[in-house]
């Protein structure tokens, strides 16, 4: 069984995914010689970007260098009949405006919402009979006080006044992410009616401000503390804490005891779907339904869109402005504007020529944040793993917790962070942190009948090992075999359910979606790099130091998550700009 699991993950690791590649050829021909607007990668934040500029009324292209749109927001038939969201996995922080005026239902997005939404099993000896214990949370309250009394009577008390603390904290932040941050270099240069106009960009923040009112100084806490420090604030119970910390820390190489972790654990909060705030779910399709729909506004109003065409570099004119793009085969596509989704470091260390960067600029995207723990595993498996906190049904039918976010070896913060000090160490965690779910629990159409798909988002993992070692198979192979062993101790039987598996290290992630180190973000959502210093302070309004070239993508204000908001905001700058040229 061994050798032949070892086999099975050669192959899906050296193979090319079974996608439908037809599915996704958007535009007959080659491309023309001339738009007004380019964009370089179709994840969600460029196809979002594509679909208002064409609204706007800019003739738009998007190349995208691999086979199927989507960036990480992807579906792709890794194990035959297995349909993955073989990287982003869940939605929750899409922008609503963005779901309204791409018209996103129309073009055939549908979600499956979770309620429950977190389920964390205790790895126990039972009492009285009973199994071991464990923690759902749901959306209702009620429910979710019982749950926590089994821990405690205080924090099930304390929950329903955490929740509407954090709640409004979201809610203050809510109006940053739909609007660029502050123009501090407009503030600095810019003539007396440039200033006077970045005036409009304080507004935001005055509003946030008011919002949070007389609270103020405890909200920032939230945003600069460790996030065990907010939480003690507020609970006793390790098993409540470690599952909330969960994402504090989700994505990011930092510990619960890492001051800013708080932000983190903000972003995944203030979410929510059709209307429900912090409401998740999955795509129905997986993940690449929703790049679909997206594609389909911005193909409808006559955005074009290539794949399988990489782009080589970006063109500047004598004058320096940007002029366009040339692509890998040598094409060279002119435009007034190039809008990149790539990452800060592929956009200006690879494809924008050197000369016409300032040296310090450059230096300082080099030395960018970009660590990731992330190792994401995509299972097929032959039925449900059934956990010893809440076995199955005879029938094998989905239960409510097997919707959820299910989490493993987060019943204490303190295992949180010695995941972490492994990986800090050079070595995979011990005992990995693990985000699992059964998005073919709610969506049969991702699997063959009876059996399920289960995404695995593990960390604490290096991007280089002790030494500087670099991952190969055999150790790609050795982490996943401890993360399975783990899953076993919880739910005993999953070894002997799987069916074959994809392993996607720090590097994978990189070399396949041009993550840069892996990082999920495009780069750490630390408070260094965030709102006006993302990518880097005085560059944050989308714009960079080369006329005509704009960033797009998650390493642009507001940062990483499928919500499309970078798209958006640039898209509407890009437009702003020209109109006054």
């Amino acid at each position: 069984m061994a050798a032949g699991r070892a086999g099975l993950s050669r192959a899906l690791h050296a193979a090319p995914s079974l996608a439908w590649r037809g599915a996704h050829s958007r535009a007959q021909g080659g491309p023309q010689p001339e738009y007004d607007a380019v964009v370089i990668g179709a994840g969600h934040n460029g196809l979002v970007a594509a679909a208002y500029l064409q609204r706007l009324g800019l003739r738009t292209v998007v190349f995208e260098r691999r086979h199927i749109i989507g960036g990480a927001a992807v579906t792709e038939e890794i194990v035959p009949g297995y349909k993955f969201s073989r990287a982003s996995y869940l939605l929750s922080l899409l922008r609503p405006q963005i779901y309204t005026d791409l018209e996103l239902k129309k073009h055939g997005l549908r979600l499956h919402l979770r309620d429950p939404y977190s389920f964390t099993p205790m790895l126990e000896e039972g009492t009285g009979g009973k199994g071991p214990r464990s923690l759902l949370l749901g959306t209702d309250m009620a429910e979710n006080q019982q749950q926590i009394a089994q821990f405690s009577q205080k924090d099930a008390q304390a929950f329903p006044r955490y929740e509407e603390f954090m709640n409004r904290l979201a809610s203050a932040i809510d109006p940053l992410l739909d609007a660029a941050p502050v123009d501090i270099s407009a503030f600095q240069r810019g003539s007396w009616l440039q200033r006077l106009k970045s005036l409009s960009t304080l507004r935001p923040l005055l509003q946030a401000g008011l919002t949070l009112g007389a609270q103020l100084p405890q909200y920032y806490q939230v945003l600069t503390a460790p996030i065990t420090k907010v939480l003690d604030q507020w609970f006793e119970s390790e098993p409540l804490k470690a599952t909330l910390a969960t994402d504090a820390v989700i994505g990011a190489m930092t510990s619960p005891h890492t001051p800013g972790s708080g932000y983190v654990l903000l972003h995944h909060v203030m979410g929510g779907l059709e209307g429900m705030p912090g409401a998740w779910g999955y795509v129905q399709g997986g993940m690449g339904a929703l790049s679909d729909a997206i594609a389909s506004s911005a193909t409808a109003h006559g955005a074009k869109i290539f794949t399988d065409k990489t782009v080589d570099r970006v063109q500047v004119s004598s004058r320096g402005r940007v002029q366009g793009v040339v692509l890998q085969d040598g094409t060279e596509v002119r435009s007034k504007v190039v809008l990149s989704n790539a990452s800060p470091q592929i956009t200006f260390l690879k494809l924008t020529p050197q000369e016409w960067l300032p040296k310090e600029f450059v230096g300082r995207i080099s030395q960018l944040d970009t660590q990731s723990p992330v190792t994401k595993i995509n299972v097929a498996v032959d039925r449900l793993p059934s956990f010893l906190a809440s076995p199955n049904t005879p029938g094998g039918q989905p239960l409510p917790h097997h919707q959820c976010s299910i989490h493993l070896n987060c019943e204490d913060t303190r295992l949180l962070h010695q995941a972490f000090e492994d990986a800090m160490g050079g070595s995979p965690s011990h005992r990995p942190m693990i985000e699992l779910c059964i998005p073919s629990a709610l969506d049969p159409t991702l699997a063959p009948p009876g059996c399920h798909v289960v995404s695995l988002f593990t960390q604490y993992t290096p991007y280089s090992l002790a030494g500087g070692k670099a991952w190969g198979e055999q150790e790609r192979d050795a982490y996943a075999d401890k993360v399975f062993d783990c899953i076993e101790a919880y739910a005993p039987g999953f070894k002997g359910s799987v069916v074959g598996r994809d392993i996607l290290t720090p590097p994978d992630l990189e070399k396949i979606f041009g993550l840069p180190g892996g990082n999920i973000f495009h780069g750490a959502m630390s408070l260094d790099q965030l709102y006006f210093a993302r990518p880097l302070p005085l560059h944050s309004s989308y714009r960079c130091p080369l006329p005509g070239l704009y960033l797009c993508g998650s390493g642009a204000h507001p940062g990483g998550g499928v919500m499309g908001a970078a798209g958006r905001n640039a898209a509407h700058v890009v437009f702003g700009d020209l109109k006054r040229l």
